[in-house]
């Protein structure tokens, strides 16, 4: 089993910045990816952001691009979300994942974290 922590949530004016971080633990045999997703009020849960744990090759939602970086740190096993130029569409709960499936273009995670809020006021 693989357990998920998110933390840095927040309150920012639009055009600000944030950054998240997610510290994974457990079993992590066989987890080949983590990333984000978020979810606003009233919507679907949104793929945003992707890292492999071999390469560290990173993909993004077309939304964020140019805006995020997904990043990771090996020795603590965690991943990071830098939020730059934050507008008030992405004011959701952002949730850490993580899972052997590419998800964001195939496939599902198989962990998720409990989410952290992120409001954008405008």
């Amino acid at each position: 089993q693989v357990q998920l922590v998110e933390s840095g949530g927040g309150l920012v004016q639009a055009g600000g910045s944030l950054r998240l971080s997610c510290a994974a633990s457990g079993r992590m045999f066989g987890t080949r990816y983590m990333g984000w997703f978020r979810q606003a009020p009233g919507k679907e849960r949104e793929f945003v952001a992707r890292i492999s744990w071999i390469g560290d090759i990173t993909y993004y939602t077309d939304s964020v691009k140019g805006r995020f970086t997904i990043s990771r740190e090996n020795a603590k096993t965690a991943v990071n979300l830098q939020m730059n130029s934050l507008e008030p569409e992405d004011t959701a709960v952002y949730y850490c994942a993580a899972g052997n499936d590419r998800f964001g273009t195939v496939g599902a995670p198989n962990y998720w974290g409990q989410g952290t809020q992120v409001t954008v006021s405008s």
